[in-house]
């Protein structure tokens, strides 16, 4: 503050409301105004409202002539001498100076001789006392011939301070009616400014939409700073459709308003180099929980207000927890419908115990459940040596195997680890042949984790970049658990299927097996066969050798019955050392060159040497209905057959073995 205003300023107000009262009693309702003053802790501030006053008043003396003639100056309270005012000699100063000291003491008219030049002059000082209390408070001097002082010249001079002093008081008086206009229209402004923010924090709380607040916020500021370009840079994880919010650049100069606005957490103000002519400022929109985001405006304005500054950090505060408690609900909200989702996908996984099934499902669920492009999910298949895509939506890549390890599926396989790209362009060193192939920028994929193993991957792409958030890629992670969980049951439920349909010594399937496969075939093939496989004399190999021998030969015998057959056909154990196999679509004249493969290589590859009887049967739609029970009955018969003449041979079904069966 000013000298000539710190002394108006203090307690201004109560002065004012103390000469209000007094006027209310008064016709003129200026007469308050007279009846302010200056009091003595003002008078060490007076100093340039003395001058200005001083060179006001000197200024209209050309209506005096005369008076222009002599030599004038002005003192402060203590008597010295004002230098902002007229220059005048120190010899005169002097003078001055020591007719103020005597006037300071006998509170009157003071004056000094001094012969200049031959002439005699006299310096004299006159006190200037406050209209109120009498106190000296500065003084004029002047000087003028000593004739002239003391023919009424000193008498004029007199009169002329009482005229200056009047000019002190009228500026006193503006000054003091400015200070208090000036602290009005700050205190209606400022109350303005509370009531506008008022509004502000009650419309931007009354919203509990993350992009309302956002929205809300943006143009109030644009309303109060029109000419203002406003923009609003978030970061990565909240995307807006608002045309003045933007992505928060990840490489920013430490020297960018916005870069050390959202570090430090406070404003940042930067006044551009080039003449001055525009404020660039950082307004960081945080919370308790962290800083979301930076607000950069830029005015054509060289003076920016420390209230404006204040007044704009507070609506970015209010904003920062508006937002933030709109991001707490919305986070809520998600949550509950990622609850809500995940058992829906959970219930979902769980209807079906089939892997191509739970497959299918969960790639339906996943793309609508995170908005995805595309969605493809790895199994590792050690059979084909590589992760086998099982499902996608992009038909290049269905059924492809891929290397382990290779791209960015195998990578996320072989580190089991998650994965979340914004930008597939900016990351030249990576390379996916989903991303390539679909034309993706953003991605987010996981490890498909089965019993504590990783399985296989799961990977979702988006052609817009920064696309997905860290909640979704927090939400993925989950959603892989339950997947991988339901693939687990799937599997183990396969694997207790398959030890249940298994003859526990052979490794072949067990009978029951056999007559629901081949109950179910006839509903839908032709024609089919029936091979009868029984070890001979297996009673005493049993004997001879002992039982671990004879199990190890009926261990042998069935796998020579797997390799001898084709990969769609069936072969069981029937029962003690019989065994069976079911051909599909295949006639009889084919089943007898499978069952003559098998008898010669069990005489000539087991060890000891034994031999097999085989009985063949078939059926075909052309037949009257044949059942399960007389397939096997007529297989079992021409088995009886080759046993009968002599062993080491395989035997067809004949029309004799169908008219007994016509009889039974």
């Amino acid at each position: 503050m000013s000298e000539q205003k710190a002394y108006v300023h203090k307690d201004s107000r109560m002065l004012l409301q103390d000469n209000i009262h007094a006027s209310r009693d008064s016709e003129d309702p200026t007469a308050w105004l007279r009846e302010t003053e200056i009091v003595t802790h003002d008078f060490p501030y007076l100093a340039n409202l003395i001058a200005d006053s001083f060179n006001e008043w000197f200024g209209g003396l050309d209506v005096l002539p005369f008076s222009r003639s002599w030599e004038w100056c002005v003192l402060n309270f203590e008597g010295k001498y004002l230098n902002n005012i007229l220059d005048q000699q120190e010899l005169w100063i002097q003078r001055w100076e020591q007719a103020a000291a005597s006037s300071l003491i006998s509170e009157t008219i003071s004056a000094v001789q001094l012969t200049v030049e031959g002439k005699d002059l006299s310096f004299f000082t006159i006190p200037l006392f406050t209209r109120v209390d009498n106190e000296i408070f500065a003084f004029l001097g002047c000087s003028m011939p000593t004739q002239q002082y003391e023919m009424g010249g000193r008498d004029t001079a007199e009169a002329m301070s009482l005229h200056y002093r009047t000019c002190f008081y009228h500026k006193f008086e503006h000054i003091f009616v400015a200070d208090l206009a000036s602290t009005h229209i700050h205190a209606e402004r400022e109350s303005n400014r509370r009531s506008l923010l008022f509004q502000i924090v009650q419309r931007m709380h009354d919203n509990i939409d993350v992009d309302a607040v956002l929205s809300e916020v943006i143009d109030s500021i644009s309303a109060m700073y029109p000419g203002a370009r406003l923009d609003l840079y978030m970061s990565q994880d909240h995307r807006s459709t608002h045309p003045q919010v933007k992505p928060l650049p990840f490489h920013m100069s430490s020297d960018d308003v916005c870069a050390r606005a959202f570090k430090d957490g406070r404003v940042a103000l930067h006044t551009s180099d080039e003449d001055h002519r525009n404020v660039e400022i950082g307004l960081p929109l945080g919370g308790k929980q962290g800083v979301y985001g930076v607000f950069h405006m830029v005015m054509d304005n060289p003076i920016f207000p420390d209230v404006d500054l204040r007044f704009l950090t507070m609506v970015a505060d209010t904003a920062g927890t508006a937002f933030e408690n709109a991001k707490l609900y919305e986070r809520s909200n998600q949550l509950i419908r990622e609850l809500r989702m995940s058992n829906e996908l959970t219930q979902r996984l769980n209807q079906s115990l089939r892997l191509g099934d739970i497959f299918q499902f969960a790639f339906e669920e996943l793309l609508e459940m995170f908005g995805a492009d595309y969605c493809c999910i790895l199994h590792m298949n050690e059979e084909k040596g590589g992760l086998e895509v099982i499902a996608c939506n992009h038909s290049s890549l269905q059924n492809e195997v891929l290397e382990v390890g290779a791209g960015l599926g195998g990578k996320v396989y072989s580190t089991g680890e998650s994965l979340i790209m914004s930008d597939y362009i900016d990351n030249p060193k990576t390379t996916s042949r989903l991303m390539n192939a679909t034309g993706s920028q953003s991605l987010i994929a996981t490890p498909l984790s089965v019993g504590g193993e990783v399985r296989g991957a799961i990977m979702l792409a988006h052609r817009d970049s920064h696309y997905f958030s860290y909640d979704n890629y927090r939400l993925l992670q989950a959603m892989a658990g339950h997947i991988g969980l339901a693939v687990g049951n799937a599997r183990l439920h396969a694997e207790v299927r398959r030890l249940a349909n298994r003859d526990s010594l052979t490794g072949l399937y067990a009978r029951h097996y056999l007559d629901e496969e081949i109950k179910e075939r006839q509903s839908t093939d032709f024609c089919g066969c029936l091979i009868v496989v029984d070890i001979d004399q297996f009673k005493i190999v049993n004997d001879t050798y002992g039982h671990q021998k004879g199990d190890k030969i009926l261990k042998e015998v069935s796998e020579i019955v797997k390799s001898s057959i084709r990969q769609g056909d069936i072969a069981a154990r029937w029962g003690g050392e019989e065994l069976s196999v079911y051909l599909p679509l295949m006639g009889m004249q084919q089943a007898g060159y499978v069952a003559e493969r098998i008898r010669k290589r069990v005489m000539e590859e087991t060890e000891p040497s034994v031999t097999v009887s085989c009985g063949i049967a078939e059926w075909s739609w052309m037949d009257d209905r044949v059942s399960v029970e007389s397939l096997f009955y007529r297989a079992d018969m021409a088995l009886y057959k080759a046993k009968n003449n002599g062993r080491n041979q395989v035997v067809f079904d004949t029309k004799e073995n169908d008219s007994n069966i016509k009889n039974l």
